[in-house]
């Protein structure tokens, strides 16, 4: 057993996020024994993830704020403080802040060959599709 010192805040990547986003790593994986991922992510008013899939699934929890997650479908589900929502394995989705609030969760992953993402990230949620998802 270890305490770990904890790691450096990173503002998300620019090929990941839109606006402004930080990350706080929790749990990453270790000597090939661990494969949990877990992270504290904060995102600005309006800012939002791109479209991405994970290979063994995804939880969020919402910690602050309110979260939309938006999949291919269409379908946006809106998460608050104490909620968690599971995506699963391959299916493709975003999640961010609405436009008038800071959002927080904590993903929850199990890492799949060494990405956090199957198949890597895909395009920008656009704007438009932002603002129908957000009811604007």
């Amino acid at each position: 057993m270890n305490l770990e010192p904890k790691p450096a805040t990173n503002k998300g990547s620019d090929d990941w996020f839109n606006g402004d986003v930080y990350v706080d790593p929790i749990a990453m994986p270790k000597d090939g024994d661990q494969r949990m991922i877990v992270s504290r992510v904060r995102f600005t008013p309006g800012a939002r993830t791109a479209w991405h899939a994970h290979g063994r699934g995804q939880t969020l929890h919402i910690t602050e704020g309110v979260a939309l997650i938006g999949t291919r479908d269409g379908t946006v589900i809106r998460a608050t403080p104490g909620q968690t929502i599971y995506t699963p394995p391959g299916q493709e989705h975003w999640h961010g802040a609405t436009p008038d609030d800071f959002m927080e969760h904590f993903a929850m992953l199990e890492d799949a060959a060494g990405s956090d993402a199957r198949d890597g990230w895909y395009e920008h949620v656009t704007d438009e599709d932002y603002d129908a998802a957000a009811g604007a």
